[in-house]
């Protein structure tokens, strides 16, 4: 089978079959005018999906963090763990900032988010 491919911004996107997605993170060129290597992160159907989380609750100890994203319906006393991410000090550090970010360019592209 021959794969589907379109780019997006710095990304490609590649299908090789059913369950089997590939996306490429294209990075900036470097002075010499050569690309730096690509990031090939690999992706099954169901991950794809996503799952979805109205809540997240945030520990850490001295060397990781603990991330836990998830769902509380409305007038119910508990709450399901739908994902949880365990993740360096400097990793979740590169995510605040990354997430910081991607906020900003929604934010002037849709509008201010409402607390």
């Amino acid at each position: 089978m021959k794969p589907f491919k379109f780019s997006k911004k710095n990304r490609e996107y590649i299908k090789w079959d059913k369950n089997t997605k590939e996306v490429r993170i294209v990075t900036e060129t470097r002075q010499s005018g050569e690309k730096t290597p690509s990031l090939q992160i690999d992706i099954d159907d169901i991950t794809a999906q996503g799952i979805y989380a109205n809540m997240a609750a945030v520990t850490h100890t001295e060397t990781e963090f603990i991330i836990d994203f998830l769902f509380h319906m409305a007038n119910q006393p508990k709450a399901g763990v739908r994902a949880r991410i365990i993740s360096t000090p400097l990793h979740t550090k590169r995510l605040c900032a990354a997430l910081r970010e991607n906020i900003k360019q929604y934010e002037n592209r849709f509008g201010p988010i409402r607390d």
